[in-house]
């Protein structure tokens, strides 16, 4: 049997994925969470074997509560659903030790096998996910994608440096940078167009 917690912002999709994970194999879903800040209070209360989560929530995000759930408990299996499998995104996963990456639109029963297989200790990246970070022609480095991801949220260079544990210079410096590979005028333009080429 593995235990999991299940989350994810659209209801309909949890449900259905709640009522239809257990029916195609040992599966028993703990608890459900809307949103990425009752996720990690879902995942270290009741520790499942798996934690399933959705990328893109409103407020933390999936990457942000995979953040947290891993500084508190490194040992957590963690699977991750989306829709978009932006390379940026699957680097970034794969670094805080996201062990599955699979597409929303898998039939459960391929939820359930990968859910199954990182149990055991394996790793699962859908193929058209790790197709895409293979020809990832970024030229942003992880800390230049990190004051754009901010950016994007309307944060100022201040809020940034604080957000991220940098000085402002070097926030500064990283955003001057990166509006110089996309040769771009602003910051949010950068931000903009790495949003459009899939890189954040």
């Amino acid at each position: 049997m593995t235990t999991i917690v299940l989350a994810d912002d659209e209801a309909l999709l949890r449900k259905a994925l709640a009522a239809l994970l257990p029916l195609e194999g040992d599966i028993t879903v703990l608890a459900e969470a809307s949103d990425g800040e009752t996720a990690v209070e879902a995942t270290l209360r009741h520790q499942p074997d798996v934690l399933v989560i959705d990328l893109e929530m409103p407020g933390l995000d999936g990457l942000g509560a995979a953040a947290q759930i891993r500084r508190a408990r490194p040992e957590q299996v963690i699977l991750m659903l989306t829709r978009h499998a932006r390379p940026g995104v699957l680097r970034k996963a794969l670094k805080l030790g996201v062990q599955g990456f699979v597409s929303k639109s898998a039939e459960p029963a391929h939820i359930t096998s990968v859910i199954t297989t990182l149990h055991t200790g394996k790793r699962w990246i859908d193929p058209e996910v790790s197709a895409l970070a293979v020809i990832d022609d970024c030229p942003l480095t992880d800390r230049e994608l990190d004051v754009l991801r901010v950016t994007g949220e309307g944060y100022s260079v201040a809020d940034i440096a604080a957000r991220l544990h940098l000085a402002q210079g070097t926030v500064r410096n990283y955003l001057s940078n990166a509006m110089q590979k996309t040769q771009t005028h602003t910051r949010h333009e950068a931000a903009r167009y790495a949003r459009e080429h899939d890189w954040l």
